[in-house]
């Protein structure tokens, strides 16, 4: 495997405020508890818990909640230096209940909101120059100028080199009338090398018309790898020459809150151990075994995320992840 000149994972996007809401006893009141999140920076931290060297971009409101998130982000590990923050909007906050089998539910405060606000101005060309992948999410692209900004930084990192990745982490509440946009999300999709989708996103991009055979094809027009996540069930995965799945880790339950952000954090951290940047990629790809490896270590870091509350405090280390599968921690 070649080794990368670039070593930087940038995760772009939003961060925001959950507030995990209790269960109360009868007769108490509901209470709620503050977590970091928010996908992309649920990503970065992700990597940085893993060992990895990760940089998270976007804007964050100039008050407490974003205080509170540029803390935690660097509390963790996460490199903040292309962070911008804004008095023009408020942090995004987002209320979270959990069923009896720890499935989310949400309320988003937003918008209006800071990281809404993020502009292609707001980059600094630093962070493409470093990059070997450059990770963004679909809440990014609701409305049109910070979809602009996304677009744009997805062009800027592929041009730079960096291998561009996407998880569609589609919430539908975020978009106008609760409908995602499905030419802006196609644009994304097809400016990204490697796509995470849930199962569910893939039955909305199918639009009731295609098969799914029909969609992964469209997909590795443009992309390099399609990866199609289901809950317990099986992983799917999709190259241009070949294709496989892959069992689940069965874990107990107790919040599904960044499951997909600690499994894509997961990958791109193993691909960053690897060295395998843009250029590597397509041999990478070559090696089933190799991806099946790093699928697994992904696999591992979703199943210990559910297993307790929150996002970023979730999140599981390098040693957590390598326990559970029963592997050895190299020195």
């Amino acid at each position: 495997m070649s080794t990368a000149t670039r070593n930087t994972i940038v995760c772009f996007g939003e961060a925001l405020i959950d507030f995990l809401a209790s269960t109360p006893a009868a007769g108490e009141t509901r209470t709620f508890r503050q977590f970091a999140g928010g996908a992309p920076a649920n990503a970065a931290v992700a990597v940085a818990k893993l060992g990895g060297r990760c940089e998270f971009v976007g804007m964050l409101g100039e008050d407490m909640f974003g205080d509170f998130l540029l803390d935690s982000l660097r509390e963790h590990g996460a490199g903040t230096r292309y962070v911008r923050r804004t008095a023009a909007a408020k942090t995004a906050l987002a209320f979270v209940s959990l069923d009896p089998g720890g499935e989310r539910s949400f309320s988003f405060y937003r918008p209006p909101a800071a990281d809404l606000l993020f502009r292609d101005a707001d980059f600094d060309a630093a962070c493409f120059a470093g990059a070997s992948v450059f990770h963004v999410c679909s809440n990014s692209l609701t409305d049109a100028d910070i979809a602009a900004a996304t677009l744009s930084g997805m062009a800027r990192a592929r041009a730079a080199g960096a291998l561009v990745s996407i998880d569609l982490n589609l919430r539908p509440v975020l978009w106008p009338d609760a409908t995602p946009s499905l030419p802006v999300l196609w644009r994304a999709l097809e400016a990204a090398d490697l796509i995470k989708l849930a199962r569910e996103e893939l039955e909305y991009l199918k639009e009731g018309r295609y098969g799914d055979d029909e969609i992964v094809a469209r997909l590795l027009r443009t992309a390099r790898l399609v990866l199609v996540t289901d809950g317990a069930a099986p992983m799917r995965w999709y190259a241009r020459a070949r294709g496989g799945q892959l069992p689940t880790i069965r874990v107990p339950m107790v919040d599904s809150t960044a499951a997909g952000d600690a499994f894509i954090g997961g990958l791109l951290s193993q691909l960053q151990r690897e060295g395998v940047d843009a250029r590597a990629f397509d041999d990478f790809l070559a090696h089933p075994t190799e991806l099946e490896r790093c699928l697994r270590y992904a696999s591992a870091c979703g199943a210990l995320a559910v297993t307790r509350h929150g996002a970023f405090v979730a999140l599981p280390t390098h040693a957590e992840a390598m326990a559970l599968l029963g592997e050895p921690v190299a020195a």
